[in-house]
């Protein structure tokens, strides 16, 4: 299977498979979104523990090519935060009668 293939053509790419800049330009259909659900670490030694944290999406490279890319950190988690606390606020409502 040519997984590179079948990304250009999408409109919306999940990724999410455990491997650092796994995706790159060439994967990327010109405008489409991606969302990078990977976490990966790799040797920084600039940072204080010596690794930093990046997706599956080689983000400098893809950045100007898609439309819309979610960053690692700080894209797929606070949302899901988010959605967590709302939840678990319908949740709440539901229970006490209130929905």
């Amino acid at each position: 299977m040519d997984c590179a293939a079948h990304a250009r053509n999408a409109d919306v790419l999940v990724v999410a498979v455990g491997k650092a800049g796994l995706v790159t330009k060439d994967w990327v259909k010109p405008g489409g979104i991606i969302i990078d659900v990977g976490i990966n670490f790799v040797d920084d030694p600039s940072k204080k523990s010596g690794k930093r944290m990046v997706g599956d999406v080689a983000f400098d490279e893809v950045k100007d090519i898609a439309g819309y890319i979610s960053p690692v950190p700080g894209g797929v988690g606070p949302m899901t935060v988010a959605m967590l606390l709302e939840n678990t606020t319908m949740a709440l409502k539901q229970s006490l009668g209130r929905l």
